[in-house]
């Protein structure tokens, strides 16, 4: 009679997999609520003037963006180095602003259109001669609520004279 036992019979109990669905089912709910969705990619240098007095938009769904500045280092080969306007995921011309603007208005329910504000996001290194031609185009639609998209700050620490 030996004292031991062949150990090579005997086989490894197997992992239970009956809390796997629970387990990706919550990884999932995670990154569903964690996650926040990109709507444009910015093309554009955007970095923004400050301000000392500022009010933040209530109802982000009804606000149009045009962003303008010179093209970031990614499309500077295709886009040049003057500074351009971006609507939604493209370059366009100041021309283009009424189409966009008319687009954007087709698009929301009748009675939310006089509450459509259209947000600048301007560069502050951005000549404002482009910006007084954006605001012109903006004139011809009747789009007269604007507003100035700016980082919080306080303006004296960052004038120069």
């Amino acid at each position: 009679m030996s004292k031991f036992k062949n150990k090579k019979n005997i086989q490894l109990p197997e992992i239970s997999t009956a809390s796997l669905p629970d387990i990706v089912f919550m990884l999932l709910f995670f990154f569903m609520v964690a996650t926040v969705m990109r709507q444009n990619t910015l093309m554009i240098e955007n970095k923004l003037p400050v301000a000392d007095q500022i009010e933040k938009l209530d109802k982000k769904d009804l606000v149009m963006y045009i962003y303008a500045g010179k093209p970031s280092s990614r499309y500077r080969a295709s886009a040049g180095n003057q500074p351009r306007v971006q609507l939604n995921d493209k370059f366009a011309d100041v021309n283009d602003i009424k189409a966009f603007i008319l687009a954007e208005r087709a698009s929301k329910r009748e009675e939310l259109i006089p509450f459509l504000t259209t947000a600048l996001k301007v560069d502050g290194d951005t000549n404002m001669g482009l910006v007084g031609d954006i605001k012109t185009e903006l004139r011809e639609v009747n789009a007269l609520k604007i507003n100035y998209t700016t980082r919080t700050g306080n303006v004296k620490d960052n004038f120069n004279p």
